[in-house]
C-alpha cells in the first residue's frame, strides 16, 4: 500500500528548505510549522476527530469525541498518551485549527497503525463500520526519555515493553511494532504471526548543502542515534564527525538539521515513505554504503498466544516473504546476542533465482573494525533460519574475545 495515497493518512509535504535557520516558518491552517519544517498532518473520517474550543484567552483546545461503540479490534502503538498537552509550546496561536495527531512523539507509529487498520478493512467486512477498530496509542521508555542514548537507558524492548504488557493485559487485542524495534525475545502469552509487505530497506541521506556523504567537508558533523549508522559512516570516511544522541521523532531530527545542530542525518526510507517526506531526501545510501539494521523496513503485528480470532485476521496480512527474510535476520541477531551498544545490521532477500541472499555484519562503534559475511540458499524457514544462525556464529568467532564488550 502507497501509504501517501491512503484516504486515512493524507501528510502535508514537508520540503527541507535551503534557507538559513533564522528563517522560521509561521504556522499556517491544518498544520504547524516548526523550525522551517510543516508536521504531518493525517486527516481521515476515521480519526477522533478534533474541533476547534478556543478560551477567552484565544488559545486553541482540542476536543476529541469519544465513540461509545465496542471495538472489535484494539490495536497498540506507540505516542503520547491521551492526558499529554499536544499543544504543549503552541498555546497562544489564536485562530488556528491544530491537528493533534501531528504532534504525536511519533507519527511514524501511529502510520503504520492505521496502515494495519486500512488492510484489516480490506481483507475484513465486518472491521468497516464506524469504530470496529479503535488505535490507543501507548507511551513508550523510549518516547519518554529523549535526552540519553538508547544505549544508556537499556537498549532492547525500549520502545515495545509497555505495549507488549498492554497486550498481554488485555487492554489492547494486537500490538503494531517497527520490527527492528523487537527484541530477540517476545513475551511470555504472545506470538507475532504477521509481517506486512516490507518497504525499502535503505537509508536517506538528508542535508541541506551536501548530496552525499562523500560530499561532506571534512569535520562536518552527522546526527544519528545508531550505532550501526555511526560505525559504518566512521569506517568509509573517517573525516566526518557523529552526534550519536541524535534522538526523537522524523520531524524533530529535520528540525535540529535545520537549526544547525548537525550537518546532516540519515533516516531509514521506508519511514519516510509511510510518512509521504521523501522530498526530504538527499541521496538513498545503497546497501554497499551503508547495510540496513535487522528488519529494518517491517512491519510485525503481535497477538496473545491463545487468541485464535486476532491469529486469524492477522494471517490474513501476513507476506510470508518479508516474515521469512525477518527470521532469516534476527536469527542472525540472536546469535550475535547484539545490543544497542554493538553495532550490527543484516539483510536478507529473495534474488533473482528464488533463492536467498544474507549479508551480516558487526563493526566496533568507533568503525575502525567492520566484518562482514554473506550466506545463499533456499528461501525456506528452515534453511534461512540456519542460515543466518550460522553467519552469526562465523562472525562471533572472527571478531574474538571482547569486540562484543560493555
Amino acid at each position: 500500500m502507497d501509504f501517501a495515497t491512503s484516504s486515512l493518512c493524507q501528510a502535508h509535504k514537508v520540503a527541507l528548505t535551503r534557507q538559513p535557520s533564522s528563517q522560521v516558518n509561521t504556522c499556517s491552517l491544518g498544520s504547524v510549522s516548526v523550525i522551517g519544517f510543516s508536521l504531518p498532518q493525517f486527516n481521515s473520517p476515521s480519526l477522533a476527530k478534533c474541533r476547534r474550543n478556543q478560551s477567552s484567552s484565544g488559545f486553541v483546545r482540542a476536543v476529541v469525541e469519544q465513540k461509545t461503540r465496542t471495538a472489535i479490534i484494539r490495536i497498540g502503538t506507540r505516542g503520547r498518551s491521551s492526558d499529554s498537552d499536544p499543544f504543549h509550546g503552541f498555546k497562544g496561536v489564536s485562530g488556528l485549527v491544530i491537528d493533534f495527531v501531528a504532534l504525536m512523539d511519533s507519527p511514524l507509529a501511529l502510520a503504520q497503525a492505521y496502515e494495519t487498520r486500512e488492510k484489516l478493512q480490506s481483507k475484513h467486512p465486518d472491521l468497516t463500520e464506524e469504530g470496529a477498530i479503535h488505535i490507543e496509542i501507548i507511551k513508550t521508555t523510549g518516547d519518554k526519555i529523549q535526552s540519553q542514548p538508547l544505549a544508556d537507558i537499556g537498549g532492547k524492548g525500549l520502545f515495545t515493553k509497555e505495549i507488549d504488557e498492554a497486550l498481554i493485559n488485555g487492554h489492547i487485542d494486537i500490538a503494531v511494532h517497527s520490527m527492528k524495534d523487537v527484541p530477540t525475545y517476545l513475551p511470555e502469552k504472545t506470538i507475532l504471526p504477521c509481517n506486512l509487505v516490507r518497504e525499502d530497506v535503505r537509508d536517506a541521506f538528508i542535508c541541506l548543502t551536501a548530496a552525499s556523504l562523500a560530499e561532506l567537508p571534512a569535520g562536518s558533523v552527522v546526527g544519528t542515534a545508531s550505532l550501526r549508522r555511526k560505525s559504518q559512516i566512521l569506517h568509509k570516511y573517517p573525516s566526518l564527525a557523529v552526534e550519536e544522541n541524535f534522538r526523537g521523532n522524523v520531524q524533530t531530527r529535520l528540525s535540529k538539521l535545520q537549526g544547525g545542530k548537525v550537518q546532516a542525518t540519515l533516516l531509514a526510507l521506508a519511514g519516510l515513505k509511510r510518512l509521504s517526506m521523501t522530498e526530504n531526501v538527499a541521496s538513498i545510501l545503497s546497501l554497499d554504503e551503508m547495510l540496513p539494521a535487522v528488519a529494518q523496513g517491517a512491519i510485525g503485528i503481535a497477538c496473545r498466544s491463545d487468541d485464535d480470532k486476532m491469529a486469524n485476521y492477522l494471517a490474513s496480512l501476513n507476506h510470508e516473504e518479508t516474515r521469512l527474510a525477518i527470521a532469516c535476520e534476527r536469527a542472525f541477531l540472536t546469535t550475535l546476542d547484539g545490543s544497542c551498544r554493538t553495532p550490527i545490521a543484516g539483510y536478507a532477500a529473495k534474488d533473482e533465482e528464488g533463492n536467498c541472499f544474507f549479508r551480516g555484519l558487526v563493526a566496533s562503534p568507533d568503525g575502525t573494525k567492520v566484518l562482514e559475511t554473506s550466506r545463499k540458499g533456499p528461501y525456506v524457514f528452515e534453511d534461512m533460519v540456519e542460515m543466518g544462525k550460522d553467519a552469526g556464529q562465523e562472525l562471533l568467532s572472527r571478531a574474538g574475545p571482547g569486540f562484543f564488550g560493555n
